[in-house]
């Protein structure tokens, strides 16, 4: 009789690598190479695997959330975020219609700045979710120091390493978790929309 296919873990993990591969590949094939002004292969390369890293992170942290506190709306939540004045980041010059490449990543940079303040605020928001909350921030720390380099490298990065703002205050442990679930999906957005400008900046 025919095997299901994918039946143990090591064979899914070897399909997941596959697929993996595939899509770097893609992204290879897709970004035409040599241009002066573009973007270099390797830098984008490393962008979508810290692109994906952060994205499981925050799944990860929103899935807890919506199990343990079920919190799975973020729609809902939508305007508690309004009146706890959790910010977000522009992106506008990396849209498709105004793409610009200094502007791109400096609104990358600092928006990644902006979700690592808001992930320091959201500190202390269950010891069970701790660990997930501290990966997330490394990543977004990792991903930030990423762009940055790459400015530094291509002469547009400025004299003084911006900071963020002041971040909102999350006045209770409820605040704390729906803020945890909108930063979450907040971020996930802001990395897909990060993510195209800059495959759109590695085109010739």
């Amino acid at each position: 009789s025919a095997e299901p296919a994918a039946q143990n873990p090591m064979e899914l993990m070897v399909l997941q690598l596959l697929l993996w591969h595939s899509a770097l590949w893609m992204v290879q094939e897709a970004t035409p190479l040599g241009s002066a002004s573009s973007l270099p292969q390797s830098f984008l390369l490393k962008c979508l695997e810290q692109v994906r890293k952060i994205q499981a992170d925050g799944a990860a942290l929103q899935e807890r959330l919506c199990a343990t506190h079920k919190l799975c709306h973020p729609q809902e939540l939508m305007l508690l975020g309004h009146s706890l004045g959790i910010p977000q980041p522009l992106l506008s010059s990396c849209s498709s219609q105004a793409l610009q490449l200094t502007g791109c990543l400096s609104q990358l940079h600092s928006g990644l700045l902006l979700y690592q303040g808001l992930l320091q605020a959201l500190a202390g928001i269950s010891p069970e979710l701790a660990p997930t909350l501290d990966m997330l921030q490394l990543d977004v720390t990792d991903f930030a120091t990423n762009i940055w380099q790459q400015m530094e490298d291509l002469g547009v990065a400025p004299a003084v390493q911006p900071t963020h703002g002041p971040m909102p205050t999350f006045a209770s442990a409820f605040q704390r978790r729906a803020g945890g679930v909108l930063v979450a999906s907040n971020l996930q957005r802001f990395l897909e929309l990060a993510y195209r400008g800059l495959r759109y900046l590695a085109e010739p």
